[in-house]
């Protein structure tokens, strides 16, 4: 929990290979939060599991702006972007955040799932 009660929020995602209809299994992700005047620090890191996922990165909750950076070519070595980049804002500390990728050899598609 939060200093104020509320749950603190948990940031998570999956990537999912819909050419292969298959979760995207053993994909390194960095967790980056934006710090204005200093830029990127990274708080986070995981690989995603069997099932394309990576429940939380450890981070501590706070609004503001975050970047997930997938190494998708270490899972699909020939992929047109061989690195996804995700930036969204955190509003609120107490919100979860589950973002899912969806990954073919030409193109992706994010979304977050409430």
């Amino acid at each position: 929990m939060s200093d104020n009660g509320k749950i603190a929020q948990m940031i998570s995602t999956q990537i999912l290979d819909i050419a292969r209809g298959e979760p995207g299994a053993r994909i390194p992700v960095d967790l980056d939060y934006f710090i204005t005047g200093q830029g990127w620090k990274q708080v986070g890191h995981g690989v995603t599991g069997r099932d394309g996922s990576i429940a939380e990165f450890g981070e501590v909750p706070a609004a503001g702006v975050y970047r997930l950076v997938m190494d998708v070519a270490a899972y699909m070595p020939h992929i047109f972007f061989p690195s996804l980049s995700v930036t969204f804002e955190s509003k609120d500390a107490a919100e979860d955040h589950h973002l899912v990728v969806q990954i073919s050899p030409f193109g992706y598609s994010v979304c977050r799932v409430l």
